[in-house]
Protein backbone atom coordinates (compact mmCIF):
# COMPACT_ATOMS: atom_id res chain seq x y z
CA UNK A 1 0.00 0.00 0.00
CA UNK A 2 3.08 2.50 -0.57
CA UNK A 3 2.15 5.24 -1.69
CA UNK A 4 -1.52 5.94 -0.86
CA UNK A 5 -2.47 8.19 1.43
CA UNK A 6 -4.24 7.30 4.68
CA UNK A 7 -7.61 8.06 3.67
CA UNK A 8 -7.06 5.86 0.79
CA UNK A 9 -6.08 2.68 2.75
CA UNK A 10 -9.21 3.65 5.45
CA UNK A 11 -11.60 3.98 2.50
CA UNK A 12 -10.04 0.36 0.85
CA UNK A 13 -10.02 -1.69 4.30
CA UNK A 14 -13.86 -0.55 5.00
CA UNK A 15 -15.20 -1.51 1.51
CA UNK A 16 -17.21 -4.43 2.24
CA UNK A 17 -15.95 -8.15 0.44
CA UNK A 18 -17.62 -8.96 -2.68
CA UNK A 19 -20.86 -10.77 -2.41
CA UNK A 20 -18.94 -13.93 -3.88
CA UNK A 21 -16.21 -14.41 -1.15
CA UNK A 22 -19.02 -13.72 1.63
CA UNK A 23 -20.98 -16.85 -0.05
CA UNK A 24 -17.88 -18.47 -0.30
CA UNK A 25 -17.37 -18.20 3.34
CA UNK A 26 -20.92 -20.20 3.78
CA UNK A 27 -19.81 -23.49 1.89
CA UNK A 28 -17.13 -24.36 4.11
CA UNK A 29 -17.62 -27.72 5.08
CA UNK A 30 -18.02 -27.03 8.90
CA UNK A 31 -16.87 -30.95 9.61
CA UNK A 32 -13.57 -30.11 7.84
CA UNK A 33 -12.89 -26.61 9.32
CA UNK A 34 -13.05 -27.39 13.35
CA UNK A 35 -9.42 -26.97 14.43
CA UNK A 36 -8.56 -30.29 15.02
CA UNK A 37 -10.35 -32.25 12.60
CA UNK A 38 -8.91 -30.04 10.05
CA UNK A 39 -5.43 -31.65 11.81
CA UNK A 40 -6.41 -34.96 12.12
CA UNK A 41 -6.92 -34.62 7.68
CA UNK A 42 -4.47 -32.85 6.60
CA UNK A 43 -1.80 -35.24 9.07
CA UNK A 44 -3.19 -38.01 6.95
CA UNK A 45 -3.51 -36.09 3.47
CA UNK A 46 0.79 -36.18 3.72
CA UNK A 47 0.84 -39.75 5.85
CA UNK A 48 -0.74 -43.24 3.81
CA UNK A 49 -1.97 -44.19 7.43
CA UNK A 50 -1.40 -42.87 11.47
CA UNK A 51 -2.04 -44.70 14.53
CA UNK A 52 -4.11 -42.94 17.15
CA UNK A 53 -0.62 -42.24 19.35
CA UNK A 54 0.48 -40.92 16.41
CA UNK A 55 -2.01 -38.25 16.15
CA UNK A 56 -2.38 -37.89 19.43
CA UNK A 57 1.42 -36.55 19.96
CA UNK A 58 0.90 -34.80 16.53
CA UNK A 59 -1.90 -32.57 17.33
CA UNK A 60 -1.17 -32.17 21.06
CA UNK A 61 -4.19 -33.64 22.22
CA UNK A 62 -6.55 -35.87 24.78
CA UNK A 63 -7.43 -39.34 23.94
CA UNK A 64 -10.70 -38.04 24.71
CA UNK A 65 -10.99 -35.22 21.97
CA UNK A 66 -8.88 -37.29 19.04
CA UNK A 67 -11.27 -40.24 19.46
CA UNK A 68 -14.26 -37.86 19.50
CA UNK A 69 -13.29 -36.07 16.60
CA UNK A 70 -12.04 -38.96 14.31
CA UNK A 71 -15.39 -40.66 15.42
CA UNK A 72 -17.16 -37.99 13.03
CA UNK A 73 -14.61 -37.77 10.26
CA UNK A 74 -15.09 -41.77 9.60
CA UNK A 75 -19.44 -41.26 10.27
CA UNK A 76 -18.65 -38.60 7.45
CA UNK A 77 -16.70 -41.46 5.60
CA UNK A 78 -13.47 -39.23 5.31
CA UNK A 79 -10.88 -41.41 7.15
CA UNK A 80 -10.91 -44.91 7.49
CA UNK A 81 -10.07 -46.77 11.05
CA UNK A 82 -9.01 -49.96 11.47
CA UNK A 83 -8.49 -51.48 14.96
CA UNK A 84 -5.91 -54.46 15.54
CA UNK A 85 -3.83 -55.87 18.48
CA UNK A 86 0.10 -55.90 18.46
CA UNK A 87 0.66 -58.70 21.06
CA UNK A 88 -2.05 -57.79 23.66
CA UNK A 89 -1.64 -53.33 22.79
CA UNK A 90 -4.80 -52.09 20.73
CA UNK A 91 -3.76 -50.26 17.97
CA UNK A 92 -6.10 -47.99 15.79
CA UNK A 93 -4.51 -47.27 12.42
CA UNK A 94 -6.51 -44.52 10.53
CA UNK A 95 -6.15 -43.43 6.91
CA UNK A 96 -8.18 -40.30 4.84
CA UNK A 97 -10.54 -41.89 2.14
CA UNK A 98 -11.13 -40.69 -1.44
CA UNK A 99 -14.02 -38.75 0.21
CA UNK A 100 -11.79 -37.23 2.75
CA UNK A 101 -9.50 -36.47 0.32
CA UNK A 102 -11.86 -34.20 -2.05
CA UNK A 103 -13.54 -32.77 0.97
CA UNK A 104 -10.15 -31.34 2.17
CA UNK A 105 -9.25 -30.31 -1.29
CA UNK A 106 -13.04 -28.66 -1.58
CA UNK A 107 -11.90 -27.24 2.16
CA UNK A 108 -8.66 -25.37 0.77
CA UNK A 109 -10.46 -24.02 -2.68
CA UNK A 110 -12.96 -22.38 -0.03
CA UNK A 111 -10.65 -20.92 1.93
CA UNK A 112 -7.91 -19.86 -0.97
CA UNK A 113 -10.78 -18.35 -2.23
CA UNK A 114 -11.44 -15.94 0.57
CA UNK A 115 -7.85 -15.48 0.61
CA UNK A 116 -7.86 -14.19 -2.37
CA UNK A 117 -11.02 -12.03 -2.61
CA UNK A 118 -9.24 -10.41 0.76
CA UNK A 119 -5.88 -9.77 -1.13
CA UNK A 120 -7.60 -8.09 -4.02
CA UNK A 121 -9.36 -5.52 -1.54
Amino acid sequence: MAGKSNAARKEQKQRPLPFEAVGEAGKLDRLVHERLRLGILSALSVNESLTFGELKKLLDTTDGNLSVHARKLEEAGYVACVKSFEGRVPRTDFRMTAAGRRALERYLDHMEALIQAMRER
